[in-house]
């Protein structure tokens, strides 16, 4: 195996700290076009709607977007082991600039979803290289300081992506929201070019070998499964027959993939990634946290509008305050676990992170702003406590040649978790809602109804008690994880020198 030394820190003496500076902003600026795409678009939704119909169709704007991200995760994260970070994160920004193009120049509903996806297949090359960058260029004792800086990336887009995307709908033109990724995005293209050079690696003469097989399986395998899990008790029942066939698709595709993978010489998913304790244990770690960020982010901002009577800016200031607490407490974290090590610290922000959901049904009826407020201050300080730590260790047990891979494995697991926990967490929303106001009734009903006044007594109560299920689940998908670490989790990480 070549050098495994890290991109940029063997630059010319004298320029180096110029450089490696110069990459991590166009590492910002890329995580920032990842990071607005979803918050800018919700906010213009009725005027997308209103220009090109489709409202039947509308959820695909994000559920397309998010299920080409977390099919690409693997691919990105193999490919980008095996020929470097810096081709695939341009090849990946070009592809998503030319989706945010195409998207500027949708004529209708189904074309707009068609260039979203395009641009998905993109974002995931953003999301996955960018991390795995960030471990290439700092050595372990200095990694939070970039991780802190992407979590800030994260935290802004989640408050300025809708007011952002507002204000470009009603001033501008909806078609703005896409136009204005291009001059970030090209601005981040060029000092990718210019500043970021990896050393050379020495190979043993052979062209490298690329598991195409083995990619077509996993994204089609994850499509079918993803698409079943977002469309399932929305646009058909669980048991009917759409869902049944996509879940029995999904499944031999499964198969086909462990087959695949198995046979492949350089397979997409290796089976080192479920092999060795600590990279499995981060990985079904992150993806009880994918399913426990469900309960607040989906849920919280209608428990706002409906129990609390806020208006939706205020319902979004609830939520977006633990964007606040969760970078700063991710860049502490470095304190924690330098002394009490990478798990341990982990530990204890997702166990605090339990008490802290355990505590929402205990809030009192119809309660006041600050009390979820509050809650949601230290939830994100706990889960900064619990995530970078995390990430941190398990890039820093694997080599340059296997870090792509293992950040790409440790983010797709975090963004299924994610997408299952919607799922998951919607049927259990809706059942209660069924239950306590009879009939058909969801949370999308209830959704609706906000906007014609504010809901009946015996609707609070419903939503109230709904939500309050909500975070029970999640509650319980914290615990899940606080067990993952003690018992599957090595005590301390196996971490390599830099």
């Amino acid at each position: 195996m070549g050098s495994t030394r890290p991109a940029v820190r063997e630059a010319a003496p004298g320029g180096g700290t110029e450089r490696r500076g110069a990459v991590v902003a166009a590492l910002m600026l890329a995580m920032a076009l990842s990071a607005l795409d979803s918050t800018v678009v919700s906010t213009a939704v009725p005027q997308i709607v209103g220009d090109l119909g489709g409202f039947s169709l509308f959820s695909w704007l994000f559920s397309g977007y998010l299920l080409a991200v977390t099919v690409t995760l693997p691919v990105y994260g193999k490919l980008s082991d095996t020929f470097g970070r810096k081709p695939v994160l341009v090849a990946g920004a070009a592809v998503f600039l030319l989706g945010s193009l195409l998207c500027a120049l949708a004529w209708n509903m189904a074309a707009l979803i068609a260039f979203r996806i395009v641009q998905g297949l993109g974002g995931g090359a953003l999301q996955g290289t960018v991390q795995t960058l960030a471990a290439d260029l700092y050595p372990l004792e200095e990694r939070p300081r970039i991780q802190a800086r992407l979590s800030t990336v994260w935290a802004v887009s989640a408050i300025a992506g809708p007011g952002l995307g507002g204000v470009l709908a009603a001033y501008a033109d909806w078609r703005w929201i896409f136009l204005v990724n291009l001059p970030i995005g090209a601005l981040a293209l060029w000092l990718i070019a210019r500043h970021l050079h990896e050393p050379r690696r020495e190979t043993s003469g052979t062209r490298p070998r690329v598991d195409w097989a083995g990619a077509l399986a996993v994204f089609a395998c994850g499509g079918v499964l993803l698409t079943g899990l977002v469309q399932g008790g929305v646009a058909w029942p669980w048991l009917s027959a759409p869902s049944l066939a996509l879940f029995g698709t999904g499944l031999a595709l499964l198969a086909a993939v462990v087959v695949i993978e198995r046979r492949a010489a350089e397979p997409i998913i290796p089976g080192w990634v479920w092999r060795r304790r600590t990279i499995a244990a981060v990985n079904l770690a992150l993806g009880a946290l994918g399913l426990l960020m469900v309960a607040p982010t989906v849920f919280l901002p209608t428990y706002a509008q409906s129990v609390l009577g806020l208006a939706p800016v205020a319902a979004g200031f609830v939520l977006s305050v633990w964007t606040v607490t969760w970078p700063v407490s991710a860049a502490l974290s470095q304190h924690v676990y330098r002394r009490i090590g990478f798990r341990n610290t982990a530990m204890l922000g997702i166990g605090a992170a339990c008490l802290i959901l355990l505590a929402f049904p205990f809030l009192p009826y119809p309660g006041r702003a600050w009390q979820p407020t509050l809650l949601m201050l230290l939830l994100g300080a706990a889960l900064g406590l619990f995530q970078l730590p995390l990430i941190v260790g398990v890039q820093s047990t694997v080599g340059w040649s296997e870090r792509g891979t293992t950040t790409a494995s440790v983010l797709f697991c975090r963004q299924t978790g994610q997408t299952v926990g919607a799922a998951v967490f919607g049927a259990i929303a809706n059942g209660v809602l069924a239950a306590r106001l009879g009939g058909a009734s969801d949370l999308d009903s209830v959704t609706r109804a906000l906007d014609t006044g504010a809901p009946a007594e015996p609707v609070r109560h419903a939503v109230a008690e709904a939500v309050h299920a909500v975070y029970l689940g999640a509650a319980g998908a914290a615990a899940l994880a606080f067990a993952v670490l003690l018992v599957v989790a090595p005590r301390k990480f196996p971490v390599l020198k830099d």
